[in-house]
Protein backbone atom coordinates (compact mmCIF):
# COMPACT_ATOMS: atom_id res chain seq x y z
CA UNK A 1 0.00 0.00 0.00
CA UNK A 2 1.10 3.91 -0.70
CA UNK A 3 0.34 6.99 0.95
CA UNK A 4 -1.26 7.89 -1.65
CA UNK A 5 -1.50 11.80 -0.13
CA UNK A 6 2.27 11.80 -0.73
CA UNK A 7 2.55 10.54 -4.25
CA UNK A 8 3.28 13.19 -6.38
CA UNK A 9 0.75 11.94 -9.71
CA UNK A 10 -2.22 12.09 -6.95
CA UNK A 11 -1.13 16.13 -5.63
CA UNK A 12 -0.57 16.97 -9.79
CA UNK A 13 -4.62 15.34 -10.34
CA UNK A 14 -6.23 17.50 -7.59
CA UNK A 15 -4.45 20.35 -8.99
CA UNK A 16 -6.14 19.61 -12.26
CA UNK A 17 -9.66 18.90 -10.67
CA UNK A 18 -8.93 22.50 -9.18
CA UNK A 19 -8.64 23.84 -12.46
CA UNK A 20 -11.37 22.04 -13.76
CA UNK A 21 -14.14 23.10 -11.16
CA UNK A 22 -12.55 26.31 -11.83
CA UNK A 23 -13.25 26.32 -15.46
CA UNK A 24 -16.79 24.75 -15.43
CA UNK A 25 -17.88 27.17 -12.80
CA UNK A 26 -18.07 30.04 -15.88
CA UNK A 27 -19.90 27.52 -18.15
CA UNK A 28 -23.35 28.57 -19.53
CA UNK A 29 -26.29 26.86 -17.34
CA UNK A 30 -27.26 24.89 -20.22
CA UNK A 31 -24.09 22.97 -20.04
CA UNK A 32 -24.64 21.87 -16.10
CA UNK A 33 -25.94 18.52 -17.13
CA UNK A 34 -24.07 18.36 -20.14
CA UNK A 35 -20.42 19.11 -20.34
CA UNK A 36 -19.72 20.55 -16.89
CA UNK A 37 -20.98 17.30 -15.02
CA UNK A 38 -18.75 15.40 -17.90
CA UNK A 39 -15.98 17.34 -17.32
CA UNK A 40 -16.23 17.46 -13.42
CA UNK A 41 -16.80 13.73 -12.99
CA UNK A 42 -14.04 12.94 -15.33
CA UNK A 43 -11.82 14.72 -13.79
CA UNK A 44 -12.71 13.72 -10.33
CA UNK A 45 -12.32 10.09 -11.76
CA UNK A 46 -8.44 10.66 -12.31
CA UNK A 47 -7.24 11.34 -8.79
CA UNK A 48 -10.20 9.08 -7.20
CA UNK A 49 -8.35 6.15 -9.18
CA UNK A 50 -4.81 7.07 -8.08
CA UNK A 51 -5.92 6.72 -4.38
CA UNK A 52 -8.13 3.35 -4.99
CA UNK A 53 -5.20 1.69 -6.24
CA UNK A 54 -2.64 3.18 -3.90
CA UNK A 55 -4.97 1.65 -0.97
CA UNK A 56 -4.99 -2.08 -3.03
CA UNK A 57 -2.72 -4.82 -1.49
CA UNK A 58 -0.44 -5.71 -4.82
CA UNK A 59 1.12 -3.39 -7.42
CA UNK A 60 -0.62 -5.27 -10.05
CA UNK A 61 -4.32 -3.78 -8.53
CA UNK A 62 -2.75 -0.24 -8.49
CA UNK A 63 -1.87 -0.82 -11.55
CA UNK A 64 -4.71 -1.56 -12.70
CA UNK A 65 -6.13 1.94 -10.85
CA UNK A 66 -3.27 3.99 -13.00
CA UNK A 67 -5.08 2.64 -16.41
CA UNK A 68 -8.36 3.77 -15.27
CA UNK A 69 -6.77 6.83 -14.19
CA UNK A 70 -4.93 7.55 -17.13
CA UNK A 71 -7.58 6.61 -19.94
CA UNK A 72 -10.22 9.18 -17.29
CA UNK A 73 -7.70 11.23 -18.43
CA UNK A 74 -7.63 11.23 -21.70
CA UNK A 75 -11.31 11.59 -21.52
CA UNK A 76 -10.74 14.69 -19.67
CA UNK A 77 -8.68 15.73 -22.51
CA UNK A 78 -10.74 15.62 -25.36
CA UNK A 79 -13.99 16.76 -23.65
CA UNK A 80 -11.75 20.17 -22.73
CA UNK A 81 -10.73 20.49 -26.37
CA UNK A 82 -14.62 20.50 -27.19
CA UNK A 83 -15.01 22.83 -24.31
CA UNK A 84 -12.84 24.87 -25.91
CA UNK A 85 -14.21 24.90 -29.33
CA UNK A 86 -17.91 25.63 -28.21
CA UNK A 87 -15.98 28.97 -26.86
CA UNK A 88 -16.58 28.02 -22.73
CA UNK A 89 -12.87 28.06 -22.43
CA UNK A 90 -10.65 30.44 -23.08
CA UNK A 91 -7.37 30.32 -24.84
CA UNK A 92 -5.34 30.98 -21.46
CA UNK A 93 -7.17 29.11 -19.62
CA UNK A 94 -7.49 26.55 -22.28
CA UNK A 95 -3.18 26.72 -22.62
CA UNK A 96 -2.76 25.99 -18.99
CA UNK A 97 -5.56 23.17 -18.86
CA UNK A 98 -3.58 21.31 -21.46
CA UNK A 99 -0.26 21.70 -20.17
CA UNK A 100 -1.37 20.16 -17.02
CA UNK A 101 -3.61 17.58 -18.90
CA UNK A 102 -0.37 16.82 -20.22
CA UNK A 103 1.83 16.77 -17.31
CA UNK A 104 -0.39 14.78 -15.16
CA UNK A 105 -0.56 12.05 -18.39
CA UNK A 106 2.89 11.52 -18.25
CA UNK A 107 3.55 11.32 -14.90
CA UNK A 108 0.78 8.84 -14.31
CA UNK A 109 2.66 7.15 -17.46
CA UNK A 110 6.10 7.35 -15.96
CA UNK A 111 4.87 5.32 -12.42
CA UNK A 112 3.05 2.88 -14.87
CA UNK A 113 6.40 1.57 -16.49
CA UNK A 114 8.06 2.39 -12.87
CA UNK A 115 5.40 0.12 -11.36
CA UNK A 116 5.50 -2.42 -14.17
CA UNK A 117 9.39 -2.98 -14.02
CA UNK A 118 8.96 -3.78 -9.51
CA UNK A 119 6.16 -6.45 -11.27
CA UNK A 120 8.87 -8.17 -13.68
CA UNK A 121 11.42 -8.20 -11.68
Amino acid sequence: MHKFKELRIWQEAMELTKMIYTATASFPMGEKYGLTSQLNRAAVSVPSNIAEGAGRESNKEFLHFLNIALGSSFELETQVLLAHSFGFIADDKFSALAEQIDKTQRMISSFRSTITKKLQA
